[in-house]
């Protein structure tokens, strides 16, 4: 090997364990999003923020983002991965658009958190609940522009229905997660 090569291959900034973490992530994050249960005003209640707040926990902020990224990209060319095996870019104009174009700014935020819960007393709870509230805000931006809907109306649509799911949800992502991430070589318990 020569030494560009030998010197590109040390300067990589993803080695082939996050590469594989990463794509890992993607998957466990499609498979979650297809547990969905439709409500009334066209906004599923779907499993894919416990699997960004799991991929967060789990990854930090960085890998976390690029697994949410990978999984975006998939559903946006077409592959069946987002909510009811759906896909393709119309999903990111629809209704849930915002919810779905959040997700890596979610997953970075969280990931912040878990990487700095040692040095920040709180950082972590507080990141978990900044990264929903983001999540929540993107998703009802969107919606109201889409739907053509008042700001009360999306709460009511996007918001209200989902904070109790929301809190169990990223209670389980963060004990499983932190319990995951002592467990994997590499990552800071």
């Amino acid at each position: 090997m020569s030494q560009a090569a030998a010197k590109n291959t040390q300067s990589s900034k993803f080695s082939v364990r996050d590469i594989c973490y990463t794509g890992l992530f993607a998957a466990v994050i499609a498979v979650m999003a297809q547990i969905s249960i439709p409500m009334p005003l066209g906004v599923p209640m779907t499993m894919q923020t416990f699997a960004i707040t799991l991929a967060a926990v789990v990854l930090g902020s960085k890998l976390s983002a690029m697994a949410s990224l990978v999984y975006l990209i998939l559903g946006a060319v077409g592959v069946p991965v987002l909510a009811s095996f759906s896909g393709g870019i119309d999903k990111f104009v629809g209704p849930t658009g915002g919810f779905l174009i959040s997700f890596p700014l979610m997953a970075y935020l969280i990931g912040l958190g878990v990487e700095h819960r040692n040095a920040f007393k709180g950082a972590f709870p507080l990141a978990v609940v900044v990264g929903t509230v983001v999540n929540y805000i993107v998703g009802v931006i969107l919606f109201v522009i889409v739907a053509h809907s008042t700001v009360a109306v999306a709460i009511s649509a996007c918001v209200l229905p989902f904070i109790p799911t929301a809190i169990i949800k990223a209670v389980l992502a963060c004990a499983i997660g932190l319990n995951i991430r002592k467990r994997i070589p590499g990552l800071k318990a």
